[in-house]
This record gives structure tokens, sequence and C-alpha cells, in this order.
């Protein structure tokens, strides 16, 4: 199978950057009290890290196949956004569970 590993890595950055944002902005409508908005913007962000997860995976099962990935600079700092998008995104969602019980 022929790949371009650049354009994967590029498309892992801009979801996962994406996703980051999503949940930020999630936090700012709790900030404001609007939790309606802000479950919006977390399920979007939700969905983003889920499609550039599901990329992961694919490269995975292709090195797991035989397919040598090969891993450069690019490919690191793209792991990198990953990782920081998924952690922001997990603690934004206890801090805006916080802000509800804040707002109750």
């Amino acid at each position: 199978m022929e790949f371009d590993l650049e354009s994967i890595a590029m498309e892992l950055v801009g979801n996962a950057g994406e996703s980051k944002s999503l949940a930020f902005e999630a936090l700012d409508f709790a900030k404001q009290g609007n939790f309606t908005k802000a479950n919006e913007k977390m399920k979007e962000a939700e969905e983003k890290i889920l499609a550039t997860h599901r990329l992961q995976t694919e490269l995975i099962f292709m090195e797991a196949n035989g397919e040598k990935i090969e891993i450069n600079i690019l490919m690191v700092h793209a792991q990198d956004h990953l990782m920081t998008a998924i952690m922001a995104k997990d603690l934004i969602k206890e801090f805006i569970s916080m802000y509800k019980k804040l707002y109750n």
C-alpha cells in the first residue's frame, strides 16, 4: 500500500489542533454557564480526536502487518499534538463538570 506519511502527519496535527481548540471553546462556554454549547463543542472535539485516533490506528496496523513506517520529526510532532489534545480534552471535561457543580 502506497501512502504519504507527510500528509498523514499533517492531518494528525490538524485534527488534533482542531480538537484542542474545540475543547477550549467548550471550556469558555462552561465558564459562562452555557452547558448546552459546552457539550456541543466537547462532542465536536471528541469526534475530531476519534478521527485522529483512527488514522493513528491505521498506521499501527500497517506496521503490524510488516509495512515499514518511517518515524521522522514531523510524525513525532504529530504524535505530540495528538497526546496533548487528548490530555486537554480530558482535563477540560473535568473542568466543565466542576463548573456545572458551581452553577448548580
